[in-house]
């Protein structure tokens, strides 16, 4: 007896020994701290306030009602939303396969088959034709001994939950690209103004050199240098006209329409700057409310809960079955006492050599995380710099504008002084309007200055955030760190 015990451990030993092993296997990626990239000295010369996040309906603030009845279009549109919608579906329902897989299963079935039963078997077999009648049910059930199957639905609720959020950072992105493309489409409307001004200025120019060359009092050259301004002002018209047609063709795309919507999108309004204050602290704030940091850090919570799920498939499984159900032969009545039978009972498994499957998928796993991990590092570093880039480009505006328009001023100026001077016969028509060409210029680079502060404050509230507010659970996983190690 002691011997057979002592052969029973001794192989239970090296069967124990020969087991699969996830020794040594780890991910490397630690989820960044936002606290640690520092952002004070950047953002300290401008406005700071303690609750200054966009809006979620902050295009209202750009003052165009065209715009904001264009932005709910390609919110119901898009087709880029559909895309978001049906990923979000995909994964709910990889949720509730995981969840399924956590209680037991049962099953049933029948069958009615014929048969000939060789004489070779017997006590069954008599050489003759019959028919065979079954029918089963069964149950299973593997025990979550370890809590893998937990881990994995968990992940399953991480991806959906990651995917929930990327779908409200599709409709972010689509009203901010709508809005852009707006203000491109009124900057196009401002260029098309200047350079029709521009080519009525080179043809009122060309007219009088060309009296003037009539008259002998200005020769050829000058002449041909009036045909290289108007054909440069038509050149630039035809520019601006094309302008709009893109700008059109670039909302229709948005709105998940025909090229024939954009042709009734009307002239926009000037708009103006929204006002945006730096929230304070920004660098642990900023964490919440973008919808691209929250997703990739539910994607670094569901790739954890991944790897702690591929650790438990290398422990002993514990699962419980059981079978019942009725057999008969030939053309008696099967539901009958002596017909049934059953079966059930507990099994333990253990993986024991699988080739290195396990340890592959562990790896893959741990790969996931650290991928994941680094994407997420990644979007946040972006994120902080961002908001910076912006706030400064947006203040250096302010500058260049307050500079234009202080060239404009002395434009406008000069324009009405070469007037007067002409109506007052000092000064020739000629050389007022060389000096409008000046103006005009002055309002073009105004123009493109002002379309690009509009432009800028719209990609400030998507780098802010555009309007997005963590539910209770994404608030919770700001603060959360996510330890696969344990």
């Amino acid at each position: 007896m002691r011997l057979h015990l002592l052969a029973a451990a001794v192989g239970l030993t090296l069967a124990l020994a020969g087991c699969a092993s996830s020794g040594g296997l780890h991910p490397d990626g630690t989820p960044m701290d936002s606290a640690s990239l520092k952002s004070e000295r950047s953002l300290a010369k401008f406005d700071v306030s303690p609750a200054q996040w966009p809006a979620q309906d902050w295009w209202t603030g750009l003052g165009d009602a065209q715009l904001d009845s264009l932005i709910s279009e390609a919110l119901q549109d898009n087709p880029n939303l559909a895309l978001a919608d049906a990923r979000a579906r995909q994964a709910q329902a990889e949720v509730g396969i995981a969840d399924a897989a956590r209680g037991p299963s049962v099953n049933a079935g029948a069958s009615v088959a014929g048969a000939r039963l060789p004489t070779t078997l017997p006590p069954i077999g008599n050489g003759h034709y019959g028919i065979a009648k079954y029918g089963y049910a069964s149950f299973k059930w593997d025990i979550d001994l370890w809590g893998g199957k937990r881990a994995a639905w968990q992940a399953a609720l991480g991806a959906a939950r990651a995917a929930d959020v990327e779908q409200r950072a599709a409709r972010i992105e689509i009203s901010s690209n709508v809005a852009r493309g707006y203000v491109q489409l009124g900057y196009a409307y401002a260029q098309q103004d200047v350079a029709k001004a521009e080519l009525e200025r080179a043809n009122s120019a060309r007219k009088l050199t060309t009296q003037r060359v009539d008259a002998g009092i200005d020769n050829q050259m000058q002449l041909k240098q009036s045909d290289a301004e108007v054909a440069s002002a038509e050149e630039q018209l035809a520019l601006a006209d094309r302008a709009i047609d893109a700008a059109r063709s670039a909302l229709s795309v948005l709105l998940g329409k025909g090229p024939d919507r954009g042709l009734d999108i009307g002239r926009p309004q000037v708009l103006k700057p929204s006002a945006v204050a730096v929230p304070a602290d920004l660098s642990v704030e900023l964490l919440g409310h973008r919808a691209d940091l929250v997703a990739a850090r539910w994607r670094v919570e569901a790739a954890g809960k991944n790897i702690k799920a591929a650790k438990t498939q290398f422990l002993p499984n514990l699962s419980l079955s059981a079978m019942a159900g009725v057999i008969g032969l030939g053309g008696g009545n099967i539901f009958q006492l002596p017909a049934r039978f059953y079966e059930g009972g507990p099994a333990v498994s253990l993986p024991i050599f699988d080739g290195g499957r396990l340890r592959s998928n562990l790896a893959s796993k741990d790969a996931d995380y650290d991928l994941a991990v680094a994407q997420y590092n990644q979007i946040m570093i972006g994120a902080i710099n961002e908001v910076a880039d912006h706030l400064s480009a947006l203040r250096s505006l302010q500058e260049q504008i307050a500079a234009e328009q202080r060239a404009l001023d002395a434009a406008s100026q000069a324009w009405q002084l070469s007037q007067q001077r002409y109506q007052s016969g000092i000064g020739s028509y000629l050389e007022a309007l060389s000096v409008r060409q000046q103006l005009l210029m002055a309002d073009q680079r105004m123009a493109a200055l002002q379309s690009q502060q509009v432009d800028l404050s719209v990609q400030l509230i998507q780098a802010l955030g555009g309007g997005f507010r963590p539910q209770a659970d994404d608030a919770d996983l700001a603060n959360h760190s996510n330890s696969p190690r344990s």
